[in-house]
C-alpha cells in the first residue's frame, strides 16, 4: 500500500464531502476509518492523521493564493 497515495485519495473524499469534513474535525481516527473501511492500529491511524491534515491544509492556503492571484490581477 502506497500511504502517499491513501493520504491523498483521504484527502481529497474528505474535502470534498462537509459531513466528512465535520467529522474528521472532531474525531479525525474515525472519520479516516470511515472512509477506509477498516480499523487501523493507533500508530498507523496517527501518522495518517498527520499527512491528510498537512494535504487538506496546502489545499485550502493553495485555493486561498489562487483566490488573492485573481484579485491582484484585477
Amino acid at each position: 500500500m502506497d500511504v502517499k497515495e491513501q493520504i491523498m485519495k483521504m484527502a481529497e473524499r474528505i474535502t470534498s464531502d462537509k459531513e466528512l469534513q465535520e467529522l474528521f474535525q472532531k474525531e479525525p481516527v474515525k472519520a479516516l476509518e470511515r472512509v477506509l473501511g477498516v480499523d487501523l492500529p493507533d500508530e498507523i491511524v496517527e501518522q495518517v492523521i498527520q499527512g491528510v491534515k498537512a494535504k487538506v491544509m496546502t489545499d485550502k492556503v493553495s485555493d486561498a493564493m489562487d483566490t488573492l492571484k485573481g484579485f491582484i490581477k484585477k
